[in-house]
């Protein structure tokens, strides 16, 4: 079981590389760091707290096949929701709270069914993982839930006033982050 968890490993170091040698391609922008970075403080010394007290340690992966299988799919299913979702941002990508210089607001791929599918992938990929290794992994899941609700929600005050005449309707014809849902 021991590849398994190599694969996950795998996926998400690809993912991540992906992510910040794309980032070097994005537009110029500016994050309004002084609270949106003690939140992000906050949840990684939460995380690493919970680390440090065991509380992600598992008894391994489950063992049962139809699991492993369901998790495997899911996490596959959420990187590539992801990964398509930054393909069709392109140089508009920041960020969780970024304000670009001469954004674009993008409605197409992804973006016709929910209006943060970066972040919806992610969750699924997570949630995937904890369904195949542990579900304790949840625990991660779910702080990145709360960073992310609280992202999406910054984003969309900054593109409600950027795109005034075109957000409100985009906004209600789309869900946050899961299609016909939230």
């Amino acid at each position: 079981m021991r590849a398994l968890e190599l694969v996950f490993a795998a996926g998400w170091a690809a993912f991540w590389a992906y992510w910040i040698v794309a980032a070097f391609s994005m537009k110029r922008g500016r994050v309004p760091w002084a609270r949106e970075l003690r939140i992000r403080a906050v949840l990684a010394v939460v995380v690493v707290v919970l680390i440090r007290l065991g509380a992600l340690r598992g008894r391994g992966i489950h063992t049962d096949p139809g699991r492993l299988g369901i998790g495997l799919a899911v996490f596959a299913v959420g990187l590539s929701f992801a990964l398509w979702a930054r393909l069709q941002l392109g140089r508009n990508w920041g960020t969780p709270m970024t304000q670009k210089v001469e954004p674009d607001l993008v409605t197409s791929g992804p973006y016709r069914w929910v209006r943060h599918p970066i972040y919806s992938g992610i969750l699924l990929a997570g949630a995937g993982t904890a369904v195949a290794l542990s579900w304790r992994w949840l625990v991660v899941v779910a702080l990145a839930a709360v960073y992310f609700l609280y992202s999406a929600s910054v984003e969309e005050r900054y593109l409600s006033v950027q795109f005034a005449d075109t957000y409100p309707a985009y906004k209600r014809s789309t869900k946050m982050l899961l299609p016909f849902i939230l």
